[in-house]
């Protein structure tokens, strides 16, 4: 092919990254060439750039994991789906060790992850394993009036909490508190509300918390206005006004910090379920024991398995999760503004990054 791709290149932690050209067009047998219509900009990738978190593949290297497009090329056997509109999952697990074929692709350890384990979407195409790729309905797509860079934060900041969500038990009645209202935690608010719960936001900034007041969240509370004790008071009576259950109560930390993983915790009631969704590399100190005492349980979330995408999507394309509120575009070469921008919260939303034509 004719094309030049391009890419923009981490060569070390708080460099300016490098544009660079490359030839993608070689897909080896079982991989295909996307063409990137968007990649969000994720909090992982600011750890990666800013505080120095490694990544599995060596530097330099490309970041990104939401990512979007079209396929131009393929290799071997992958040759049905050239032409079509996809969704990359952020992890992309092999499928056929014994992890995959028991049920546990999200830890399975040939896993990919692009912008970690191989190059990833700040590029304009990128070379992906076929297998585990969710396609996207251009016609159902064009019916909610988004553009398929738009769905490219699906890849992870939603489908990310539809794991979190569908493996808590969420459904009609259970009260779900979210902590971490922005950027993950606001889909996860979408999506449980989607499940059918009764949801609470918690966050410190007003401006987010009122942000979900249309898409799900019926109590907003700003963890700074309350103590500990007082914050889960707050929940505990808005749970026995709605004649709600006072126990088990499914409590997803989504803030990626260590204040929000301590308010979380300090949620906990008897029955409860906590899933940790966000990531930082700060330590918090908790009395386990508080586990066994309400006899509640604790779940990691390690990205989503593929086979749960499409119907992740489906919320978007039924109208009942909303992306377009939450997210903004930007150029692809304005890269190293946006995350200096995004890292120093000068921006609110959810930045995809969208390559020139």
């Amino acid at each position: 092919m004719a094309v030049t791709a391009e890419r923009w290149m981490m060569t070390a932690p708080r460099s300016p990254m490098q544009r660079n050209t490359f030839n993608p067009f070689s897909p080896a047998p079982g991989e295909v060439v996307v063409e990137i219509a968007g990649c969000g900009v994720c909090h992982t990738d600011l750890g990666y750039f800013f505080d120095g978190v490694k990544t599995n593949h060596p530097l330099p290297l490309v970041l990104g994991h939401e990512i979007s497009g079209r396929i131009v090329a393929a290799g071997a056997g992958a040759e049905s789906w050239l032409k079509k509109s996809v969704l990359i999952p952020a992890v992309l697990p092999c499928g056929s060790c014994d992890l995959c074929q028991r049920g546990l692709g999200t830890i399975c350890r040939a896993q990919k992850m692009p912008g970690n384990d191989i190059h990833g979407g700040f590029g304009t195409h990128i070379t992906v394993p076929a297998r585990g790729l969710c396609e996207v309905d251009p016609g159902r797509l064009a019916a909610t009036g988004l553009e398929l860079a738009d769905i490219s934060v699906v890849a992870d900041a939603l489908t990310t909490p539809y794991q979190a969500v569908t493996r808590a038990g969420v459904k009609p009645g259970s009260l779900a508190v979210v902590v971490g209202a922005g950027g993950v935690g606001g889909y996860c608010v979408q999506v449980a509300n989607a499940f059918g719960a009764k949801v609470v936001a918690i966050d410190v900034d007003d401006a987010k918390l009122e942000s979900l007041k249309p898409y799900g969240a019926v109590l907003t509370l700003n963890a700074k206005a309350y103590d500990p004790k007082g914050l889960k008071a707050a929940i505990g009576q808005f749970a026995k006004t709605n004649g709600l259950r006072p126990t088990e109560w499914l409590i997803f930390e989504c803030s990626g910090s260590s204040a929000g993983q301590l308010t979380a915790y300090g949620l906990l009631v008897h029955g409860a379920t906590l899933a940790v969704v966000g990531f930082t590399m700060d330590k918090v100190e908790v009395r386990l024991s508080n586990l066994m005492a309400f006899d509640a349980r604790a779940l990691g979330n390690w990205g989503c398995p593929p086979e749960l995408y499409p119907k992740a999507l489906d919320l978007v394309l039924e109208g009942k999760v909303k992306v377009k509120p939450f997210v903004e575009k930007h150029p692809l070469t304005e890269i190293n503004e946006i995350f200096e921008a995004v890292h120093h919260r000068q921006i609110s939303k959810r930045v995809i990054l969208v390559p020139q034509t």
